[in-house]
């Protein structure tokens, strides 16, 4: 293996037995080699292993051998923050995710709507398996943008999988609170933010972690806010109060024709370069009737040119300025940008594992494969060079996974297969126009 695969890889090395690290070494390697399904099998052909007799070790990495899931979601987060995020706030994406994936052996599977082919007006349902994922939301240095790199994913087995079962169904909030603690706890004293969508925004999910991270999420326009509760007298009996009076809902606020709004440039809006809105905000209480009451600061969002309808945000950290939040958000979208690229060319919900633990860790696997890839690129890019693949008909301007997934691969099949040899003399010569053919072909075989 090459030296810089050795080096990266030896961070892990404590969480496996010698035998069973020598088997991930080459499903490893495999999996980023491999053009299409991601499969143990498929991985064992591309290195050359499809008439090992003891091919049934390789599967039983991930549903025999006795290795820790969170331990090396731990390990790959310290590599991405050592690599791309010394210093500073760690900016975190939280969403979820359904791979869709059938078969009666599959007892986590669940009926979910599917986001991906739902929209406003048509719903879809879809079998398979919720993950919620946890990513870091980091700026590349070879890139333009900023890029979510996954490292802690977790499945959220459906309702009736747990009663089945006789045991209590944890819900996505529950599952994203441990999450959010755990990370929290795997680095201290670093400034952490977390963005999300509406689906956490709950009062009970951001009040069990406002004290150590800070919130970001979408926010109801006709949710009840309040000003907050009053300074107690001395000698008051009583409950202390949880809040003040009520205030107008944003609704109100966003049709209000007194509502000072302040127009701004936000960088990176969905994609787009720059995108001029108007905003407003300011600092509450949100509760709800046997809720606790969470102290918010919410950001009023509307398009002037009247393309999207007008919007609410909050932050679970009052002294934020309202264009940080703003910003922090549309972060949020290189999550579901991620997802869509191991779908695309890590062969996410291609893979055939049926027994319980091997499908609660492979998914993880693929998504972290993401992440290692991304770290394998920063340790070779000088030395390779990391172009962006232009055609006469599509002019590329910014580099993306593809093009970071072709370098590396390109970097393992010449480190593994087209190294010269001062000793041997029977090699034989590939023109160079061949050799970049075959190359080009694997390394964005699809």
């Amino acid at each position: 293996m090459p030296c810089e695969f050795v080096a990266l890889m030896g961070a892990f090395a404590p969480l496996f037995s010698k035998p069973v690290f020598q088997h991930v070494h080459v499903l490893l390697v495999g999996a980023i080699l491999s053009p299409g399904k991601r499969t143990v099998t498929q991985a064992l052909r591309v290195m050359g292993k499809s008439q090992d007799a003891h091919f049934q070790n390789y599967p039983r990495v991930l549903n025999r051998a006795v290795w820790s899931s969170l331990a090396a979601a731990q390990i790959l987060l310290g590599l991405l923050i050592s690599a791309f995020a010394r210093s500073g706030t760690i900016v975190l994406g939280l969403d979820d995710t359904i791979e869709r994936r059938r078969g009666d052996t599959i007892a986590a599977k669940g009926i979910y709507r599917d986001p991906v082919r739902s929209s406003h007006a048509h719903f879809v349902k879809a079998s398979g398996l919720r993950w919620l994922a946890l990513m870091l939301l980091v700026r590349l240095p070879w890139t333009q943008r900023v890029w979510a790199l996954p490292f802690l994913t977790c499945l959220c087995p459906s309702q009736r999988y747990d009663e089945q079962r006789g045991r209590a169904h944890r819900k996505l909030t529950d599952r994203a609170r441990q999450m959010l603690l755990l990370v929290a706890r795997w680095l201290p004293g670093r400034d952490l933010v977390v963005t999300a969508d509406s689906s956490f925004a709950a009062l009970e999910l951001l009040e069990a972690v406002r004290a150590q991270v800070a919130m970001v999420t979408r926010l109801r326009l006709d949710a009840a806010l309040y000003e907050p509760a009053p300074a107690r007298r001395s000698r008051q009996t009583g409950r202390p109060r949880k809040k003040g009076r009520r205030l107008p809902t944003l609704q109100q606020v966003a049709t209000a024709t007194a509502t000072p709004w302040q127009r701004i440039t936000v960088s990176g809006w969905y994609g787009e370069r720059d995108r001029t809105v108007e905003i407003v905000s300011s600092t509450c209480v949100w509760y709800h009737t046997g809720m606790p009451a969470v102290p918010i600061r919410w950001v009023l969002v509307r398009d002037p040119e009247g393309k999207f309808e007008t919007q609410a945000l909050l932050c679970t950290r009052l002294e934020v300025t309202p264009v940080q939040v703003l910003e922090w958000f549309v972060l949020r979208w290189q999550v579901e940008v991620t997802f869509e690229e191991a779908r695309a060319h890590l062969g996410m919900e291609t893979q055939r594992q049926w027994s319980p633990q091997a499908v609660a860790r492979t998914t993880p696997c693929v998504l972290g494969l993401f992440s290692l890839i991304i770290l394998l690129a920063e340790r070779v890019r000088e030395p390779q060079g990391l172009t962006v693949r232009c055609d006469a008909w599509y002019a590329k301007e910014r580099v993306t996974f593809s093009d970071t997934l072709a370098m590396v691969r390109r970097w393992l099949w010449a480190e593994q297969h087209f190294q010269m040899s001062k000793t041997e003399a029977d090699m034989m010569k590939v023109p160079r126009a061949l050799y970049e053919r075959l190359t080009e072909t694997l390394c964005y075989a699809a």
